[in-house]
């Protein structure tokens, strides 16, 4: 991963982990449905977030070189991974 892509998810991360000690909070301390609604919907965005992130990388570094290879093998997991991907983001869910 590259050094910049790796300091964004690093980020993200730590903006999800607060997120999650929020939500935990709030429920303990059995906070307004709303609020904590509100706060679990915040987390799920950040989670995308950092799919979307991870994703893109993956497309533009390991999947882009990948096809580009003369390796038909290399190509044909890229494609696979491609397909896994849509997989996980519309049948299972969102990225």
């Amino acid at each position: 991963m590259s050094k910049t892509t790796k300091q964004r998810a690093t980020h993200r991360v730590k903006i999800i982990e607060g997120q999650f000690k929020g939500l935990n909070k709030m429920i303990e301390e059995d906070a307004y449905c709303m609020e904590i609604l509100t706060q679990s919907l915040a987390l799920q965005k950040s989670l995308a977030s950092l799919s979307k992130l991870v994703v893109e990388h993956h497309i533009h570094t390991h999947i882009q070189n990948a096809l580009k290879s003369d390796d038909t093998v290399q190509q044909e997991k890229a494609l696979l991974e491609l397909s896994q991907l849509y997989e996980l983001s519309n049948v299972r869910g969102k990225i």
